[in-house]
């Protein structure tokens, strides 16, 4: 199984998912991910606010946030490849790299 990564920008927690203004498209990811860790994907997410050693000792996101700077995040690492950045993957594409199956309208 391939290893996903996933360098957020600066959330206010880990999954940007708090506060009274949250970002529908971070609800939704955070349901993609956690659905993609119970079908057994090695998916990890790193947030620059509360994690920025990872960011640091991760010498493709480093030279990525050099390049692009904190507008370029999301940065998707798969594999040690840059596989997107500047938005959050879909369901069908997390599936397609962590190499299980998922038909649109499951849950």
């Amino acid at each position: 199984m391939k290893e996903i990564r996933i360098f957020d920008p600066a959330l206010c927690c880990s999954t940007g998912v708090c506060g009274v203004d949250v970002d529908q498209r971070l609800v939704d990811f955070s349901a993609d991910a956690d659905w993609a860790r119970q079908q057994g994907a090695d998916l990890e997410r790193y947030n620059l606010a509360q994690q920025p050693l990872a960011f640091a000792s991760h010498a493709l996101a480093k030279a990525f946030l050099e390049r692009a700077g904190v507008d370029g995040l999301p940065l998707v690492v798969v594999d040690g490849e840059i596989a997107l950045a500047g938005r959050y993957p879909s369901r069908a594409e997390l599936a397609d790299w962590a190499g299980v199956i998922w038909r649109p309208g499951e849950a």
